[in-house]
């Protein structure tokens, strides 16, 4: 007997993907980010489908999305078509076993009308928040009546940008589809959520480059897969003005005064660092440090002796830093000795002034409404927090006095201890809103 290997990527390290490949629901829906790689799951899925003997049909609306799981599926086959044992058609986008229905293609579909004149035991319906409603409705329910076949739909929630492009009547046909599946209580449907930053294989310093440059309800959409209808009043920080006050980074002067807000923990500690302009009181975020668990309060202060090094001063003996005027963090109450072992090594930490967190948040949210927090646009885990931080909302989709999800916001933690200690009033204010270039 002759063995012929075929090439599949291994999901393990990508739990989401991992999920997507192994899930045995008949009815699977997946909301991912960007460069999430839920084409390259489904391309695994779908090869795998196939030696077992299963009829493959996978369907996205332009050549680009198709290409991509074309490319993965050759990839992976490359050896048996090689050996004969496969039959390959590059014109049709095809691989198959001679003789038998068993097959794997890639098509382009917009809607049912392209869709139509196929078959398949599984069916794979990517970028669906772009085809109409009828590629499924009307075709891919009746294409897996015969075989009591298995369908995968894949989207990333539609943003301006692509809305355009969509053949669908319903914009967010795809997002309605996958609360259905959540709802599901009969164990057909299953629902998949992930963001493009689950993915371990995309260049992070790239997509810290790339969300700079996104607004904060793109980047919510393409990166972090969020499609709810947001109101304003649902988000804590709504009163954040990114147009304003989302700026590109520059050069911190010497003499202005820095701050850092502090959340301790032993999985997810934080820091955020604060610069003030003297001159109009403004503050700029310039500086956020998560870097995971593991690591000592020793570790943690000698990064922040890092950070705070003023520029050309790096590797001196005594490198001149700027001048930290005030450390804060951490709950008043119940963190005393934490604070106490990091000014044991060299940074002091004092308590935030209040106690609570919602009054807390009412200063900087006070902060923000006056636009005097700047917050530099390559601080992407910052933003992407500001952006996802909502009340929680009662039956009726009001927002109560409760965050949702609180203890995943590190970062906005670090800023409500630092920012609760400023008194908005007390600030002077600029007499016309206007962006700040340096």
């Amino acid at each position: 007997m002759t063995t012929i290997n075929v090439r599949l990527r291994n999901p393990e390290r990508h739990e989401a993907q991992k999920r997507m490949v192994e899930s045995t629901a008949k009815r699977l829906v997946v909301k991912a980010g960007r460069r999430g790689g839920k084409t390259v799951g489904f391309s695994i899925r779908a090869v795998k489908k196939f030696l077992e003997g299963r009829r493959q049909l996978y369907a996205a609306p332009t050549n680009e999305q198709t290409d991509t799981f074309w490319f993965e599926v050759k990839r992976a086959l490359e050896k048996p078509v090689q050996a004969g044992i496969f039959k390959q058609n590059e014109a049709e986008q095809f691989i198959e076993l001679p003789g038998t229905k068993q097959r794997i293609k890639a098509k382009t579909a917009w809607n049912a009308n392209t869709l139509r004149g196929d078959y398949a035991d599984d069916l794979y319906l990517d970028e669906f928040q772009l085809m109409a409603e009828d590629a499924w409705d009307e075709v891919g329910i009746p294409m897996l009546l015969d075989n009591n076949g298995d369908a995968v739909i894949i989207f990333t929630p539609p943003s301006l940008k692509s809305s355009g492009v969509s053949k669908a009547k319903d914009p967010r046909h795809a997002s309605k589809l996958f609360k259905k599946a959540q709802e599901d209580k009969t164990g057909l449907w299953e629902a998949i959520h992930f963001t493009s930053l689950d993915n371990p294989f995309i260049s992070k310093e790239a997509l810290a480059i790339i969300a700079g440059d996104m607004s904060m309800d793109s980047y919510r959409r393409e990166i972090m897969a969020q499609d709810d209808e947001i109101e304003l009043s649902w988000l804590v920080y709504a009163k954040f003005n990114e147009r304003v006050c989302k700026i590109p980074r520059f050069p911190i002067p010497e003499n202005w005064p820095i701050y850092s807000g502090h959340d301790f923990g032993a999985a997810n500690p934080a820091a955020l660092f604060l610069a003030q302009n003297p001159g109009t009181g403004d503050f700029f975020a310039f500086r956020e440090y998560c870097p995971g668990g593991g690591y000592s309060t020793a570790q943690h202060v000698q990064a922040f002796q890092k950070i705070i090094v003023l520029p050309g001063e790096e590797g001196k003996e005594k490198p001149r830093t700027y001048n930290i005027l005030r450390r804060v963090g951490g709950n008043v109450t119940g963190e005393d000795e934490i604070r106490q072992g990091y000014t044991a090594h060299g940074w002091p930490i004092t308590a935030p002034k209040l106690s609570k967190i919602n009054p807390q948040i009412d200063k900087v949210i006070g902060l923000m409404e006056l636009n005097k927090i700047f917050i530099f646009n390559d601080l992407v885990e910052l933003l992407s927090q500001i952006s996802n931080c909502m009340w929680v909302l009662d039956e009726e989709n009001r927002p109560t006095n409760k965050i949702d999800n609180e203890p995943r916001y590190h970062l906005l933690s670090c800023l409500r201890y630092i920012g609760s200690d400023f008194t908005p009033e007390t600030i002077p204010q600029q007499k016309e809103m206007q962006v700040w270039q340096y």
